[in-house]
């Protein structure tokens, strides 16, 4: 039986080892554990099967600047699962774990730089349709994606989203 919960401390260990498994590296891991030491406001959770960690996903505060406008927004990244236990939907379990918890927060928008074919199942959709750009002039179109939760907060809303600081060493 697999479920999602909050990441706890004795977690850290095996979230690296996911986050390397699934990434090949550890620059995703790096991140983890730089957001996690100066970020409070992170949403970690992982997927956990006969008591091991078999995924994870993290939420991080990002921004969204254009013009006189300033929104504070989640982003996704990253979201792991271990090679052996991809493709039994534990990415899209955590995903739509995640997404619910900021809903209810009342998050207004999640963006995400991802996979173009996986993320629009949950309802993201190219940033740029909403007039979102992302701060890596690099990404392509299709994979800067957005998930608009509150679409009042949104309205209007356009401009460069930007990550925590901590993604730039990665890109």
């Amino acid at each position: 039986m697999m479920s999602i919960r909050r990441e706890r401390p004795e977690d850290m260990a095996a979230i690296r080892t996911v986050n390397e498994a699934a990434f090949g590296q550890s620059a995703e891991a790096d991140i983890i554990d730089a957001l996690r030491a100066a970020c409070p406001e992170l949403l970690s959770l992982v997927a956990e099967s006969a008591g091991e960690i078999v995924g994870h996903i993290l939420f991080s505060p990002a921004t969204v600047a254009g013009g006189s406008q300033y929104r504070h927004v989640m982003g996704l990244a990253p979201m792991a699962v271990l090679p052996k236990y991809q493709r039994q939907r534990i990415g899209s379990k955590l995903v739509e774990a995640g997404l619910e918890i900021l809903r209810e927060k009342g998050c207004p928008f999640v963006i995400v730089l991802g996979h173009p074919e996986f993320y629009p199942r949950f309802g993201f959709v190219p940033a740029s349709r909403h007039g979102l750009r992302c701060q890596w002039e690099r990404v392509p179109d299709e994979a800067f994606m957005v998930l608009v939760l509150d679409e009042l907060v949104m309205a209007g809303v356009t401009g460069v989203a930007h990550y925590r600081e901590e993604f730039d060493a990665a890109m």
